[in-house]
């Protein structure tokens, strides 16, 4: 069971925390082509993939559950500690700073006298930060120091 749940945390953090953090990287080009339908359509993606991203925090949670005694793995083990931090961070960093800011620019970018990059800094500056705690987290976990 130990290695069902590696596996599940493992995949879904490819397949759903990859997509989080690289469809604003796709809606900063949208936005620069000034493609407010699309722009739109990954603000929602990005929020839909943020939330599912939770299911690789609670996996997380079972792999740690189900690790052998000898590691003596919880909630305070540095490593674990600070990944959880550093994911919180980036999710409420893609949730409250990065999607409201690609909204922002579909909605700019449906009016007709608004600049063709309205709102990129901010999705790039939070999208940057999301992509940049990910990365750590990714370290401390194969890393495990």
């Amino acid at each position: 069971m130990d290695t069902l749940f590696t596996i599940l945390h493992v995949v879904t953090a490819v397949f759903i925390v990859g997509p989080m953090a690289i469809l604003p990287m796709t809606a900063m080009r949208a936005v620069r082509a000034g493609n407010a339908s699309q722009v739109a359509t990954l603000a929602k993606s990005t929020m839909i993939f943020s939330w599912l991203s939770l299911i690789v925090f609670v996996l997380g949670f079972g792999v740690m559950g189900m690790a052998d005694p000898k590691y003596d793995l919880s909630f305070t083990t540095p490593w674990i500690l600070w990944s959880i931090i550093l994911y919180v961070v980036a999710f409420a960093v893609s949730v409250f700073v990065v999607v409201p800011a690609m909204r922002k620019a579909a909605t700019a970018l449906e009016s007709t006298d608004a600049p063709a990059a309205s709102g990129y800094p901010a999705i790039a500056a939070g999208s940057g930060v999301v992509s940049l705690l990910l990365v750590v987290v990714v370290v401390l976990m194969v890393w495990k120091p």
